[in-house]
């Protein structure tokens, strides 16, 4: 096995559960937000960063790490134009998880229930479970085009 299989292979994982994530996130999980009133409801926002984060930021940093990596030195098979896209959704979906969804989060966290806050974070979050979809598949793409 040599590194570019490797590289291959940890940025299908960490895009793949990034992408299952999300899609279970924005069908499941932030609706559920609407149904969090009342007392409680600011830690509530609070505990659900705080956990979210452990399981986010290591396939976060794996999969841009990787993503650099396959940008700068695309592995035999790799076309260039696709190891930069893929780049590309990951610089977006941190954009607008650091623009978006993180300051909603925080909204919530301070304010409690803001039936607005909870609208604007599953509406928010739609394109950027769409650029992680694209993601999931791209990296899938290339695990098999460079194998």
């Amino acid at each position: 096995m040599t590194v570019n299989d490797l590289l291959l292979m940890a940025q299908a994982v960490a895009s793949g559960a990034m992408c299952g994530l999300i899609w279970f996130v924005q069908v499941v999980h932030y609706p559920l937000f609407a149904r969090v009133t009342g007392a409680g409801d600011r830690a509530y926002a609070a505990e659900h960063q705080r956990r979210t984060a452990w399981v986010v930021i290591p396939f976060m940093l794996v999969e841009a790490a990787v993503a650099t990596l396959l940008a700068i030195a695309p592995p035999p098979g790799i076309p260039r134009a696709a190891a930069v896209v893929g780049l590309g959704l990951v610089l977006l979906v941190w954009a607008s998880t650091a623009a978006v969804q993180m300051p909603l989060h925080g909204r919530l966290g301070r304010e409690g229930h803001v039936p607005a806050a909870v609208a604007a974070l599953v509406r928010s979050n739609w394109p950027r479970t769409v650029l992680w979809t694209a993601r999931g598949l791209l990296a899938a793409w290339m695990l098999r085009a460079g194998g």
